[in-house]
């Protein structure tokens, strides 16, 4: 996988490359900063981005900005931000067309989990921090997502997360076949189940990210 890196801590930042490089990924640049990032994807028309939600010129959400001049210019490249601290304001929209995660900066430290999450990223898949899909759970309530049960509240977690049904079969030490069930009646109960293409699943969880963001 051909990967840009835009951190501007330099000890993070080079760590991060050594990790991928052992994991046999190609680093096709780093940068500290977010206009020298939109420069180098531009030129070297990487795979994936990962991007650090903070950073120079302005040291405030250069990051997340450039991210989402990415995702308009380039919609199929795929966007993976780092971040210190929970920020989800930043999650709702670039989580719209997949190929986009969010996690915090210490869930590199998860070696497999972590190498799992730009995999799918960069296959349009999606990755969420556990703690930001908590923090979202948490920030409200909306009558859609109170009609769900909290068995289907955890599996629509998971599903934010990135998960397929059977990751979060694993995960919750369920068969398959209930959480397929699961599935099916949350989004029946979010009024996607009348949609029959590919994306319910993004649906779903874009949804559930503009009801509690």
């Amino acid at each position: 996988m051909r990967i840009v890196i835009a951190e501007d801590s330099t000890l993070f930042r080079e760590g991060l490359a050594s990790l991928l490089l052992d994991a046999g990924h190609d680093i096709v640049a780093k940068t500290a900063d977010a206009p020298t990032l939109l420069k180098a994807v531009h030129q070297h028309r990487p795979d994936l981005a990962i991007i650090d939600v903070r950073m120079p010129p302005d040291g405030t959400d250069d990051g997340a900005r450039a991210a989402a001049t990415l995702r308009i210019d380039q919609p199929h490249l795929g966007i993976l931000m780092l971040s210190q601290h929970i920020e989800t304001n930043h999650s709702v929209h670039l989580v719209a067309r997949g190929g986009f995660g969010y996690l915090l900066k210490d869930r590199v430290l998860d070696v497999d989990d972590f190498l799992s999450a730009l995999e799918r990223v960069a296959k349009g898949g999606s990755a969420l921090d556990p703690e930001v899909v908590a923090r979202l759970i948490g920030a409200g309530t909306h009558t859609a997502l109170d009609t769900l049960t909290s068995r289907e509240r955890d599996v629509l977690a998971l599903m934010a997360q990135g998960l397929a049904n059977a990751g979060i079969a694993k995960r919750l030490w369920l068969s398959s076949r209930t959480v397929e069930t699961h599935v099916a009646n949350i989004m029946i109960k979010l009024g996607l189940d009348d949609r029959t293409d590919d994306n319910r699943r993004v649906l779903a969880v874009l949804r559930f990210l503009r009801l509690n963001g």
